[in-house]
C-alpha cells in the first residue's frame, strides 16, 4: 500500500488539469483559474515540514492513514462546491493531505532500506507517482470531456488505499524518542533548491499545455493523454534511476527537461508536443529519485521525516510558482515561446550542472 499511496501524490493536483478551459469558462480565465490546480501545491509545500516533524515523532503509519482520508475527502469535495474561492479551499486541504503521505512514503522506504535497495525503492516510488498520472490523467480528460466536475471523483481511490493502510502496515520504524539529533545538512539546501526550479518548470505541462492544445484544437480527452505522456516517461525513467552508474545524473536529467521544452516551443502538432514531453519527463523521472536518495543517505534515522519533507516542500513550492513565474513571459511571448526560452535555459542549466556538480552513483 506503500506504492500504492505514492500513485496518488503528483497527480492530485494535474489531474484536473483537462478541466481547466471549462472551468475558465464558468469563472473566467487567468490566473485564479491556474491557481485551482497549483494551490494545493503551495498547501503541500507549507505544510509539508509540519508533516515531516509528525512523521519522526508520532509515526509514519498513523500520519499515512490520516493523510489518505483527508486527500479523499478533500478531493471530492471539488465535485460539490459552486464558487471559486469555496473551491481553492478544497484544493488547498487536498494539499495538506499530499504532503503527510509523501512524507510519510519517503521515510518509509528510507526506514527499510539501505544502499543499492534504498535507491532502487525510491525509483519506484518516483515511478508509482507517474504511472498515477498515466492512469488517471487520461481518464480524467475521458470525465472532463462528459463534465468538468467529474474528475474531482478519481480523489476517492484514497479511501480504499486508507484501509488497507490501517490494517495492513505493521512493519514500520518506532517513533523517535530522542530530542537530540545531528546538526541539519547543509547539502540538503541546494538540494531542496534544484527540486523547487526543476519542479516549476516542468510544471508548465499542467498549467500551461492545455491552453497550447486547445489552440491546436485538442478535445479535453486528447489533452489528458498527451498531458499523462509526461508522467509515462517518468516512469521510465525512476526505473532507471537505479542502473546509472554516472555522477552527473542531476546535469543529465535537467538537459533532458531542457531539451523537450525546446521541441514543445518549436511543435506545430500535438503529435510533436506529445515527443517534447516524453523527453522532458523522462529528466524528471530521473532527478526526484536520485536527489530523493542523497537527502536519505545525508539524514540520521530520528530526522529522516523533517529532511525529506524538505524536498516535498522544494518540489510543490516549484509547482505552485510555476504559472506565477511564467505568467509574465507568456503574456509577452505566447505560451509556445514560453517554452522555447525555458528549454533554452534549462539546458543551459544542465551544462551548468555538468561542469560543477556531482553526486554518487545509485
Amino acid at each position: 500500500m506503500v506504492l500504492a499511496s505514492a500513485t496518488l501524490t503528483i497527480m492530485a493536483a494535474a489531474i484536473i488539469a483537462p478541466s481547466l478551459p471549462a472551468m475558465g469558462e464558468v469563472y473566467g480565465e487567468g490566473v485564479l483559474i491556474r491557481l485551482a490546480l497549483t494551490i494545493t501545491s503551495l498547501a503541500i509545500a507549507v505544510s509539508a515540514p509540519a508533516a515531516g516533524l509528525l512523521a519522526d515523532k508520532t509515526g509514519r503509519k498513523p500520519l499515512l492513514t490520516a493523510s489518505l482520508a483527508l486527500y479523499a475527502t478533500a478531493g471530492t469535495a471539488g465535485y460539490f462546491v459552486t464558487n471559486l474561492p469555496l473551491l481553492l479551499t478544497t484544493r488547498a486541504v487536498l494539499g495538506l493531505a499530499v504532503g503527510g503521505i509523501m512524507t510519510a512514503v519517503s521515510a518509509l522506504i528510507a526506514d527499510w532500506f539501505e544502499g543499492s535497495e534504498r535507491s532502487k525503492f525510491l525509483g519506484y516510488q518516483q515511478a508509482a507517482a507517474g504511472l498515477g498520472g498515466v492512469v488517471f490523467l487520461p481518464l480524467a480528460g475521458v470525465l472532463a470531456a462528459q463534465d468538468w466536475r467529474l474528475p474531482f471523483w478519481l480523489h476517492s481511490a484514497a479511501a480504499l488505499i486508507a484501509a488497507a493502510a490501517a490494517t495492513g502496515l505493521t512493519n514500520e520504524r518506532p517513533p523517535s524518542r530522542t530530542r537530540t539529533t545531528g546538526p541539519f545538512p547543509k547539502e540538503a539546501l541546494g538540494i531542496y533548491v534544484m527540486a523547487l526550479m526543476a519542479t516549476l518548470i516542468f510544471y508548465m505541462a499542467p498549467t500551461q499545455l492545455p491552453f497550447l492544445l486547445k489552440s491546436m484544437n485538442a478535445t479535453p480527452t486528447t489533452i489528458g493523454v498527451v498531458i499523462a505522456g509526461s508522467t509515462a516517461s517518468s516512469v521510465v525513467g525512476a526505473l532507471l534511476y537505479p542502473k546509472l552508474t554516472t555522477t552527473r545524473t542531476t546535469a543529465i536529467s535537467v538537459g533532458l527537461l531542457g531539451a523537450g521544452w525546446l521541441v514543445i516551443g518549436y511543435a506545430p502538432n500535438t503529435a510533436t508536443v506529445t515527443a517534447g514531453l516524453l523527453i522532458g519527463g523522462l529528466g524528471v523521472g530521473l532527478v526526484v529519485p536520485n536527489l530523493n536518495t542523497t537527502l536519505a543517505d545525508l539524514a540520521e534515522p530520528a530526522q529522516r521525516g523533517r529532511i525529506l519533507s524538505g524536498l516535498v516542500a522544494g518540489i510543490f513550492l516549484g509547482q505552485f510558482l510555476s504559472p506565477l513565474a511564467l505568467e509574465p513571459v507568456v503574456r509577452v511571448t505566447g505560451i509556445a515561446q514560453a517554452f522555447t526560452w525555458t528549454g533554452a535555459a534549462t539546458i543551459a542549466a544542465g551544462a551548468v550542472l555538468a561542469l560543477t556538480y556531482k553526486e554518487k552513483t545509485a
